[in-house]
């Protein structure tokens, strides 16, 4: 890699070349990419490297193997808990979302099976999503006994309006793909033999074009989504920071592990 641009510090998040496309790919494969300590702390940094790659005008994220993501990693939330290890860190998590939708550079997101919590939110505020018919999005804080803080709270209502956002962070529930192109979460819904296909040609069209109005057209429609994140990411994150103290949120960690229904008390 060039421009003094250290990519290989990357172990969470593998990045490869086509031409000036920068493809970012999400990778814990034995977890589904899920999203454990060392994968949050690159997420609060990647974007911030893909803005100053020289070699590179547009940006394509997606997850290794068959999987986008599938959230935040349990093990890791239970070990915070009952080890005193380090659990997800707010200021991470802002810088994870603004270094996102500061990204200049178009990114086009790629997504193939799961795309859940955290994973559904990075995806949700690509440019421009293109999902295989097999993905599935979902935000389940809520099922883990927390808030949606992160940042569904901010992108889900732009998306689908206010009704159907609440619902789905309320409830967890998972969104097949062509529910999601049809309500208006994703852009594209295709077949998952084509995905790469697509995605590739649609990053190419865009590589293609008169790259500085393309890019700047796209910082002009993200102000007031950069806006909207800042009048609430703040509020939204403290609250998850709250609720990861909660009883509710260690009897839900533990009944996933356990693989059995968890016993919500209030508290």
């Amino acid at each position: 890699m060039t421009d003094g641009v250290d990519f290989s510090r990357y172990k969470r998040i593998k990045i490869s070349r086509r031409g000036r496309v920068l493809t970012l790919a999400l990778s814990n494969p034995a977890l589904m990419n899920a999203v454990d300590g060392e994968m949050h702390r690159e997420l609060s940094s990647i974007f911030l490297d893909a803005a100053d790659d020289r070699d590179s005008d547009i940006v394509i994220l997606t997850g290794e193997g068959s999987a986008f993501s599938a959230g935040g990693d349990l093990n890791w939330m239970k070990r915070s808990f009952e080890a005193g290890d380090k659990g997800p860190d707010a200021a991470e998590a802002k810088r994870i979302v603004f270094s996102l939708l500061d990204l200049e550079k178009p990114i086009v997101a790629k997504v193939r099976g799961p795309a859940v919590g955290l994973g559904a939110t990075i995806a949700l505020m690509c440019d421009v999503i293109f999902a295989s018919d097999n993905a599935r999005f979902a935000d389940p804080h809520v099922r883990a006994g927390i808030v949606a803080g992160d940042g569904g709270a901010i992108i889900w209502p732009q998306l689908v309006g206010y009704a159907r956002a609440k619902e789905y962070l309320m409830t967890g529930d998972p969104v097949p793909a062509a529910e999601a192109e049809r309500i208006g979460l994703v852009n594209h819904v295709v077949p998952d033999a084509e995905l790469d296909a697509r995605v590739d040609a649609f990053a190419a069209k865009l590589a293609g074009g008169a790259i500085q109005a393309v890019k700047y057209s796209k910082v002009s429609v993200n102000i007031g989504l950069k806006q909207l994140a800042h009048t609430i990411l703040d509020t939204s994150i403290g609250y998850e920071m709250l609720t990861f103290t909660t009883e509710d949120h260690k009897e839900a960690v533990n009944a996933f592990l356990e693989k059995r229904k968890p016993a919500f008390t209030g508290r």
